[in-house]
């Protein structure tokens, strides 16, 4: 278990790898029940400012659930609804960590990979990404969590298609639907991904949290500020980020934020 989530730190940017390359990365009941705990801890962690969630190598960012424990952990209506409370939490722990988060997707991206790559802020593809959700396939239901996360970036209709079919959407259709945020030649999707975390590192984090945590708020239906989003917006004027940003903007030179 230990071997099949890695987590490594390269400067302000943690790496999150599903590795299991011999099964196209496919996720296990027990990575859904460590996957919190690591997320956690790259939250926690003051040093890192972004976290990237992959597949080892360059074939699958995951490929679903291990089909091999499929009737061990599935295959009665107990098990299965305790396999999805696992499923919804690791999620639910992507999704609301406060600092941004990456899914880079190489290839095959279906099913639960699927749903840890909507779980995540940005999703960057290279030419041969293939992203499919397929409970229909299965005579499952998704969750009202997952389907919003899906009909939050491709709208209802979208969202249907992809439901309704199990079919799998190639990466240039996911990119014109708004599944995927960025495509690049597989070749070139490591360091793309990687120059735009750094982008990230280098601005204002209080800024950039505030940011994901304002836009959760409207995706979750509020429309106007109260008095937390108004909190974070006003103390963002008392941060020594915002003192440099206004003595960079004013000596024109590049920010140095905390």
């Amino acid at each position: 278990m230990p071997d099949e989530l890695l987590i490594d730190r390269e400067g302000a940017v943690a790496t999150l790898t599903i590795n299991r390359p011999d099964s196209r990365n496919a996720i296990s009941l027990g990575m859904y029940q460590e996957l919190p705990k690591l997320v956690q801890s790259v939250d926690n962690d003051p040093n890192v400012k972004v976290l990237v969630v992959r597949g080892a190598g360059t074939k699958a960012f995951a490929a679903g659930a291990d089909i091999h424990e499929f009737e061990e952990v599935r295959g009665n209506a107990e098990s299965a609804r305790n396999y999805n409370e696992h499923v919804a939490a690791a999620e639910h722990a992507l999704e609301r960590m406060t600092k941004p988060s990456i899914a880079m997707v190489h290839g095959f991206c279906i099913g639960g990979g699927c749903g840890l790559a909507l779980a995540c802020d940005l999703r960057f593809s290279d030419h041969n990404g293939r992203f499919g959700i397929t409970p229909a396939k299965l005579g499952l239901v998704y969750s009202l969590e997952s389907t919003k996360r899906l009909v939050d970036l491709v709208g209802p209709a979208q969202a249907k298609w992809i439901l309704y079919s199990g079919l799998h959407v190639d990466a240039e259709r996911a990119l014109r639907i708004g599944l995927a945020d960025s495509l690049h030649a597989p070749e070139e999707l490591e360091s793309a991904t990687a120059e735009f975390a750094q982008a990230i590192t280098s601005r204002a984090q209080y800024s950039v949290r505030a940011t994901k945590e304002i836009v959760r708020r409207i995706n979750a239906g509020q429309a106007e500020d109260d008095e937390a989003t108004t909190e974070l917006r006003n103390s963002s004027f008392d941060t020594d980020d915002y003192a440099e940003g206004v003595r960079a903007f004013l000596e024109k030179r590049s920010p140095d934020f905390a």
